[in-house]
């Protein structure tokens, strides 16, 4: 770890430990180091060759017509059931634990935090941990899936799909008002592990009306000009040295 890193985290210390109102905004970076891989890195699956983009496979006309096909992939590179929180997800788990951090709001869909042991997590895209019949709304966990040949069928014969937003599909708005809620009540908002391309979700940045601005990715966003502080190094890393 360098000087600048030393510098960074040190400041990034004080601001947590003289701050009670703390929300931290995630993005794909925060699970990669869980092994999770991201979309759009040059590794990530957006950049991989499929019989058809990505983007198409998860959508929901896709889902609706080629079930089979989605849940191929779907299983194939969706699902991360032996993942398992990393420093990162642990470090917001001690400072929700210390009354400062109020919020998590997440771009994730793997239930990381939720398994980490974080309570107040806003899912923007829902989370792959759950799925419900679309006939009668049963719920039903990830093993219901794993087990599945293809399609996962309810025991009413209705057919079970993720509990995510596919493209093509809304946000649930009352997760969008209480994450711009808690965003824009916030004193520091902590964004970790996302470059802030995806909206309407990186939209939501717009509301923070708090005194510090920290961002915490390896490349450049469209809000580092108004950051107080950068850190380009490993999220878990630097959380886990700011905890200290």
């Amino acid at each position: 770890m360098n000087t600048a890193m030393n510098d960074k985290t040190i400041k990034l210390k004080e601001a947590i430990e003289n701050c009670s109102n703390i929300v931290f905004f995630g993005g794909a970076g925060v699970s990669t180091e869980s092994g999770i891989p991201d979309f759009r890195s040059e590794d990530g699956i957006y950049n991989m060759k499929y019989a058809y983009p990505p983007e198409t496979i998860l959508s929901h006309t896709f889902f609706m017509q080629n079930p089979i096909e989605f849940y191929q992939f779907y299983k194939n590179k969706m699902l991360h059931p032996n993942a398992m929180p990393n420093k990162a997800h642990l470090a917001l788990v001690e400072l929700e634990r210390m009354g400062k951090l109020k919020a998590i709001v997440t771009q994730n869909v793997d239930g990381l935090h939720h398994k980490a042991g974080s309570v107040n997590v806003l899912e923007l895209h829902g989370s792959r941990s759950r799925y419900y019949c679309m006939s009668c709304g049963k719920n039903y966990d990830m093993d219901i899936v794993l087990k599945a040949k293809d399609v996962p069928v309810c025991t009413c014969g209705g057919r079970i799909r993720p509990d995510v937003v596919l493209f093509e599909e809304s946000l649930d708005q009352d997760v969008i008002q209480r994450s711009v809620s808690a965003i824009r009540n916030a004193d520091i908002l902590i964004v970790g592990g996302t470059s802030l391309n995806v909206y309407p979700a990186a939209g939501l940045i717009q509301h923070f009306k708090g005194s510090m601005l920290i961002l915490i990715n390896k490349s450049e966003t469209s809000y580092d000009s108004q950051a107080n502080l950068i850190i380009r190094d490993p999220i878990g890393e630097t959380l886990a040295a700011a905890m200290q």
